[in-house]
């Protein structure tokens, strides 16, 4: 147990991070709903009902989305583009697919021939997007319920789903996610060329040349 935990430590912080704040995200959550419940004469409502809701689901999901689709741009585009001088980016001239050396300690699927090999090879970005379609799909169906439970109390006909998804509210609820995702990965990748962070992966050596490329602490 100590190996494991010793092991994957990285893991389990993020985990326990997820888990701590996605708890007490629902709970301001519920606070906040039910306080907007009595400013308009409503009643409030028990947590687990507000956990439920559409109002929770929608909040969710339009971050989990936005996130799953910055680390798949992330994987993607680093494939072909690169940033001189960035750790996050390949060398220059390095761009383009290569499989790599394949041995006896490769995964069953990186040493077998054909579609398991092609399938395998593209495996963390088809997941990734997977799950942000997944994800984006959620936010949509969430929304649709959320935006028509205020359409209808404002005595507002309800619309459909294709109307939804090509509202104002929605894409200003996705654009807005999207922009931030996309600058933190922008600053990542600029930044690290030029400041440095002792110990880290994510970062060069302290003593690295601005140019240097793809070099890791």
């Amino acid at each position: 147990m100590r190996r494991f935990l010793r092991e994957n430590t990285l893991g389990l912080f993020f985990l326990m991070g997820f888990l701590v704040t996605l708890a007490a995200q629902s709970i301001a959550g519920a606070a906040d709903h039910n306080a907007r419940q009595l400013a308009e004469g409503g009643a409030p409502v028990p947590w687990v009902a507000y956990v439920t809701s559409s109002d929770f689901a929608v909040d969710v999901a339009e971050n989990w989305q936005s996130e799953y689709l910055q680390f798949l741009l992330f994987i993607m585009v680093t494939v072909w583009l690169v940033q001189r001088g960035s750790p996050e980016s390949k060398q220059p001239g390095e761009e383009g697919a290569r499989v790599g050396k394949v041995n006896r300690a490769s995964p069953a699927w990186a040493r077998a021939k054909g579609w398991r090999r092609r399938v395998y090879a593209n495996s963390l970005g088809l997941v990734m997007g997977a799950i942000f379609v997944l994800s984006w799909l959620a936010q949509s169906l969430a929304g649709t319920t959320a935006y028509n439970n205020e359409r209808l109390a404002q005595l507002q006909d309800p619309v459909s789903w294709g109307g939804y998804v090509t509202s104002a509210d929605f894409w200003n609820r996705t654009l807005q996610n999207w922009q931030s995702e996309l600058l933190a990965v922008l600053s990542m990748v600029v930044l690290s060329v030029y400041l440095r962070q002792k110990g880290s992966p994510e970062s060069k050596p302290v003593g690295a040349a601005h140019a240097a490329t793809s070099v890791e602490n």
